[in-house]
């Protein structure tokens, strides 16, 4: 059974829990690096993923990509859930700082983006993953832009 979502009738952080829970609902990019769903709050989104071989670089660690895009997705989203119903948004810049290197080998990476500001055009906001053992892996910044 699929349900259908009407983005102009929920506010942010209704329409990002409403999606998911659909039973099939449409691909997103993270389901191409497996990442679930930790917490969906109000101006703050956990997100977590674990490490494979597919994600390794030239040197055999985890790809810088790969936290950039958890980083994007956990500040972008903690933005989408202050927003009112009908109202976008999309990443205008994002600033990451790699702390440390992570092992291919099925290390779980925790995201958490939290909003600093949400204004009337622009939105800013800030994240961090940390691996298993709580370490800070990358942190990063992000200013959006809020389409009303």
């Amino acid at each position: 059974m699929t349900s259908t979502i009407d983005p102009t009738k929920m506010s942010g952080l209704e329409l990002l829990r409403a999606a998911m829970t659909l039973e099939e609902r449409p691909p997103v990019i993270g389901d191409l690096l497996g990442m679930e769903v930790d917490e969906l709050e109000h101006g703050k989104v956990v997100f977590s993923l674990t490490t494979r071989p597919e994600f390794a670089n030239p040197l055999g660690t985890t790809h810088g990509g790969i936290c950039a895009t958890l980083l994007d997705s956990v500040m972008g989203c903690a933005v989408h859930t202050t927003l009112d119903a009908g109202v976008g948004y999309t990443t205008l810049e994002l600033k990451i700082n790699y702390i440390r290197a992570v092992p291919t080998d099925g290390q779980r990476l925790v995201a958490t983006g939290t909003t600093i500001h949400v204004g009337r055009t622009t939105a800013t906001a800030e994240g961090r993953v940390v691996d298993e053992q709580g370490r800070l892996v990358a942190h990063a910044t992000t200013t959006c832009v809020i389409f009303r």
